[in-house]
């Protein structure tokens, strides 16, 4: 145990990532539209998270290389490889750059939950500041310390929230266990997967693993890293949607809603409690996404291997800075961050194809390439992916 608190690191950080105000949002209209329902969804986007995570940590382990310098490098075609590129580029550069005026409008959100403030004033500005310290530092322990507390933080602020509500197990269990599908629930169901299952942090965790390991003896310790940090993660989002469904209602569309909603029954600890966890889960995603955009502009142009390299700190200030000033131009979040989850659901079966054509190649990964079990994982993960956003895109036409 002691060994492994030594070594956990890249799997927490991912679990920031994915817990920011877009999952507490999905999370918090899932419960409180569809009660304990779609509980399932969420853990097979726990299941489908570790499995990916784990081809991408065993990529840049073994490699020591990101995961779009290695496709970069595999794409014979000049073409092919410069549309992959943009497609690589497009999804998760622009794409954080738009998540990240939710990341850090939620976590000012938080602050003004906690001091029981309408508006937001100039809270933007404090999470901005925070996140450039912390980023500019340029030191990988010091922001992997900084993130840890802030999950444990956060993970303890919602799971108390759901605890409070006392739900109903044996309801909660069937909406674990058994799969449902209410009416207009597809949109609901692609944005929980795409906000646990998130595309950039597949090109993350490869650039995360090979700072902190350097062999392949510590593959399973990356293993244990991924698997409990997710799951730790998922029960967070699981706690969200049970406090959620405690008070259902069209009317709920955020997590203050939330917090209004429980104050008759729970008093102002629940304020707190959902305050705290928003400012926690707006913070690390608000760190985490223009780290995961710069990884990436680096892996796709061959800058310097290094956190303090000019053009890789220019792409985080630039999402940071774009985050900052659309959150104090008053942009109203809520919906963008819903689109922004459903949209990633439905890209993500082309990264995890990209993904798992690189664990299947010998000159990549040599013995360590996927074994037919995790093929087989991972090809029924994309298929329902596939299916659902099919599904989702037809809905949405409908």
């Amino acid at each position: 145990m002691l060994k492994w608190i030594k070594n956990i690191g890249p799997g927490t950080l991912i679990a920031a990532a994915f817990i920011g105000p877009g999952t507490v949002t999905v999370c918090t209209i899932a419960g409180a539209q569809f009660g304990f329902s779609l509980l399932w969804a969420m853990l097979l986007s726990i299941v489908a998270t570790i499995v990916l995570q784990e081809m991408a940590a065993r990529v840049g382990i073994i490699t020591q290389k990101e995961l779009a310098t290695i496709i970069k490098e595999q794409i014979p075609s000049p073409l092919i490889r410069n549309l992959a590129i943009l497609l690589i580029l497009g999804a998760v550069v622009v794409g954080n750059a738009a998540y990240e005026a939710g990341n850090i409008s939620g976590a000012a959100l938080g602050i003004s939950a906690i001091f029981d403030r309408s508006e937001v004033g100039l809270f933007p500005i404090v999470i901005g500041i925070i996140a450039f310290v912390l980023l500019f530092i340029g030191n990988y322990k010091i922001l992997e310390r900084s993130l840890i507390i802030l999950v444990v933080i956060m993970s303890f602020s919602f799971i108390l929230t759901a605890i409070i509500t006392k739900p109903d197990i044996i309801q909660m269990m069937k909406g674990l266990l058994v799969p449902s599908m209410p009416d207009n629930s597809i949109l609901v169901i692609i944005g929980l997967i795409g906000t646990t299952v998130v595309p950039y942090n597949l090109f993350l965790h490869t650039a995360l693993v090979k700072e902190k390991w350097k062999h392949e003896r510590d593959l399973p310790l990356a293993r244990k890293d991924i698997i409990i940090s997710v799951v730790l993660g998922g029960v967070v989002s699981l706690s969200i949607m049970v406090a959620a469904a405690s008070i259902k209602g069209e009317g709920i569309k955020n997590v203050v809603d939330l917090a209004k909603g429980l104050q008759p029954l729970y008093g102002n600890i629940a304020n707190y409690f959902l305050g705290i966890g928003l400012f926690a889960a707006g913070i690390t995603s608000a760190i985490t996404a223009p780290l995961a955009a710069a990884y990436v502009a680096r892996g796709c142009f061959g800058w310097e291997n290094s956190l303090k390299h000019l053009k890789f700190r220019l792409v985080w200030m630039i999402i940071l800075l774009l985050g900052v000033l659309f959150s104090l131009l008053n942009f109203k979040p809520i919906q963008i961050i819903t689109f922004a989850q459903v949209a990633n659901g439905l890209l993500l079966p082309v990264v995890a194809l990209f993904l798992l054509w690189v664990v299947n190649k010998t000159v990549v990964l040599g013995v360590y390439k996927n074994k037919t079990f995790q093929n087989v994982m991972a090809a029924i993960i994309i298929l329902i992916t596939i299916l659902l956003g099919t599904k989702g895109i037809i809905s949405a036409l409908g």
